[in-house]
């Protein structure tokens, strides 16, 4: 096990609370949050909250800092081309307000912002899929100091991901995507709204039905819905094996969710094995999807994961509201402040004050005057300075009285408002992180390109199986599996320019899967299709060339920059791009594709839906969802990982012409016959008109 690395407050784990409202910041920094994040303008992962505007964030940022509470700003959904120079105006508003750090998911946009303010922490958003050690390593070369890991994660992969270079960030409670984050694509494709630009509308949590292809009766089983997450009962554990802050989910909840969950973390990071049984259960009653489940983190997955939001758990939230209202009503001092109170003869008395950050006040009162019945001592003194109550602050009093003296109480009181009232001035006072505009990041080596043909779109075939692959195929490029046999690739490399690709799961897998890198390397294998950043470490220290694949969700050219700086040769661009919002392709330093055919993977989940319900032993390769209107999703399963795939097939074979320029397209075989698969690589090549089911994906709609 790696050395811990703990960086709480005060030693103790950071406990970080969401805020989608005002309310709900209150209730966080009440309820004893060491952290907040938030979010503003569109380019958070939460457009749907409440959200801060611009004097809104400089209050939140203010007041966080008075009470001793650090501010995390959410910067993390993909930025298009067009959109970099707005997303790195806010960027530059967060550092001159002073927040503590910014949480990305752009790879782009970090670059940019770690060129302008070397100085801002960035924190790599959960939407980065990172997963592994090495992609812990990656992104903290790339200028990240904290990694919000994959949610999917059990004990020991995030144990394995310690001591790597970056903290270790980890969600601890709140609700659960079926999809790893950032590899969803299933509200962008059905609904237009896109989960990597923050307005995801949730349709995993309808009605599917696990089936065997074919068209079933109407259901009200909702087989992609988890329950949500709860790992209260293995906090001190997380300390132990190296991770620094508690995330809560929740900035769409209501304030007194964030109160009750903020108050029993608090509790639990401090060591308090006895938390309040009471506020447990009012915890589950505020918001849960038929309990909690702790099956990632304990690797117990499966069907007693499932759950969604019933009329029994809509209903218990409203008894517990008033009473978690409580909760967060009044401040509990959680500042230490050293008080000096000093009395003497003929001068006026005089507060000084210090907190934990070193800021000081003083506040001059009245001159005593001498004793008549009771002289002023040091109990009575002391009694109206530790009266903070409505304050950040504790205090420790010291008192330095001449004996014989005489001072009204609310002349003590004054003082002791003045000089907490200053302290909190003065700690709600902006300390602005650098920011030049001008600065751009280095332009990256120079790497050799794959993928690049003279006159016309080089056709790659990626297949799911070697068995799907025709007699004499005329792709340009066949990819297969990682885990393919190697005397197959050996054979196939003979006649075909053969890469292969990396699983998009690795979960618990990375040791395996650089040795199957490294052991292809004599097989001719001539590129790694990679689709996390961690598997791009590992292809590159297998020394061989890295395709970036979509799995990577490029939207501007910053990104390919960034990327093409970590080893990449070539790269897929996000599918949720339209092709106009792919012209930046032309500025790039690398060669540039797009998935041009193929059933578009919705989802990549590690607890499979239909095995969960229906069983692995049934499936035989022809698993799928059926959702409430009769269309079927099928399902295909690698590397631990199950992906659900689109209804519909895309197809942009008669559209070659329309494309942007590109060096190459991928054609995305997956459940596909070896017929069908010759067919259509020859449809490609004719430019032949769509089957009758089909879909242009988003490539012309667009999303939101």
């Amino acid at each position: 096990m790696k050395d811990p690395v703990n960086t709480g407050r005060s030693g103790k784990l950071e406990v970080l609370a969401p805020a989608g409202s005002f309310e709900a910041l209150i209730a966080a920094i009440h309820c004893g949050a060491d952290a907040i994040y938030l979010g503003t303008g569109k380019f958070n992962a939460r457009q749907n909250a409440q959200n801060f505007d611009a004097a809104a964030l400089r209050q939140a940022t203010a007041l966080c800092h008075s009470h001793g509470v650090k501010l995390y700003l959410t910067l993390n959904t993909l930025v298009r081309q067009n959109e970099m120079h707005e997303a790195l105006l806010v960027a530059q508003q967060a550092c001159e307000i002073g927040v503590d750090a910014i949480i990305l998911q752009d790879i782009g946009l970090a670059r940019r912002i770690r060129a302008s303010a070397p100085k801002i922490q960035l924190h790599a958003s959960t939407q980065l899929s990172c997963h592994t050690p090495a992609g812990v390593r990656e992104l903290a070369d790339m200028g990240f100091s904290r990694v919000i890991l994959a949610r999917e994660m059990s004990r020991d992969e995030i144990a394995e991901c310690a001591g790597n270079g970056a903290e270790l960030e980890v969600f601890v409670h709140g609700a659960l995507c079926m999809s790893v984050s950032g590899q969803c694509m299933m509200s962008a494709m059905l609904g237009g709204r896109s989960g990597n630009r923050g307005l995801c509308a949730g349709p995993c949590r309808l009605p599917f039905m696990p089936t065997l292809g074919q068209a079933v009766p109407k259901s009200d089983q909702k087989v992609l819905s988890l329950k949500d997450l709860s790992l209260i009962e293995y906090v001190s554990e997380l300390a132990s094996i190296g991770v620094c802050s508690l995330k809560i989910e929740g900035r769409m909840k209501r304030p007194e969710y964030v109160a009750a969950a903020t108050s029993c973390y608090s509790a639990a990071s401090t060591g308090t094995k006895n938390i309040d049984p009471n506020l447990l259960n009012d915890l589950q009653a505020v918001f849960s999807r038929s309990g909690f489940t702790d099956g990632y983190y304990t690797g117990r997955r499966g069907k007693n994961m499932f759950g969604s939001r019933t009329y029994e758990d809509v209903t218990a939230a409203a008894p517990v509201l008033k009473r978690l209202a409580q909760l967060y009503s009044k401040e509990t001092g959680r500042i230490p402040v050293k008080l000096k109170f000093v009395v003497r003869s003929g001068q006026p008395a005089v507060l000084f004050a210090k907190d934990d950050s070193g800021n000081f006040a003083k506040a001059f009162g009245d001159v005593p005057q001498p004793a008549i019945n009771r002289p002023l001592d040091e109990v009575s003194a002391a009694a109206q300075l530790q009266k903070t109550g409505g304050t950040p602050f504790f205090v420790k009093i010291t008192c330095d009285i001449e004996h014989g003296l005489a001072m009204s109480l609310s002349s003590i009181n004054s003082l002791r408002r003045q000089v907490l009232d200053d302290l909190l001035k003065q700690r709600s006072l902006p300390h602005p992180v650098p920011f030049n505009k001008t600065v751009s990041p280095p332009p990256p080596l120079s790497a050799r390109s794959v993928l690049k043909k003279e006159k016309m779109p080089v056709l790659v075939a990626r297949f799911a199986n070697a068995n799907q692959i025709p007699k004499n195929t005329n792709a340009d490029v066949i990819v297969l599996p990682l885990d393919t046999p190697v005397d197959i690739l050996s054979e196939l490399s003979i006649k075909h320019s053969v890469f292969v690709e990396v699983p998009r799961g690795m979960f618990g897998s990375e040791k395996s899967t650089l040795d199957k890198l490294i052991g292809i390397t004599k097989a001719g294998v001539s590129a790694a299709l990679c689709n996390n950043i961690g598997a791009i470490a590992l292809a590159r220290t297998a020394n061989i060339a890295v395709v970036a694949y979509f799995g990577m969700n490029i939207t501007n050219v910053d990104a390919l920059n960034a990327l093409v700086q970590h080893g990449v040769s070539a790269a897929v661009l996000s599918q949720e791009l339209t092709f106009k919002q792919m012209s930046f392709a032309r500025l790039a330093l690398t060669t540039c594709g797009i998935v041009a055919y193929g059933r578009q993977p919705l989802m990549l989940t590690r607890n499979c839906p239909y095995s969960a319900f229906a069983g692995c032993d049934r499936c035989k390769g022809k698993a799928s969802l059926t959702d409430r209107r009769g269309i079927c999703f099928p399902i295909t399963c690698s590397g631990g990982c199950s992906e659900l795939l689109n209804s519909a097939p895309l197809w942009l074979a008669d559209q070659l012409s329309k494309l942007p320029p590109l060096d190459f397209i991928v054609l995305h075989f997956t459940i596909e016959s070896r017929q069908q698969t010759a067919d259509i690589i020859d449809a490609y090549r004719s430019g032949s008109p769509p089957p009758e089911n089909f879909t242009r994906g988003l490539y012309k709609r667009g999303v939101e």
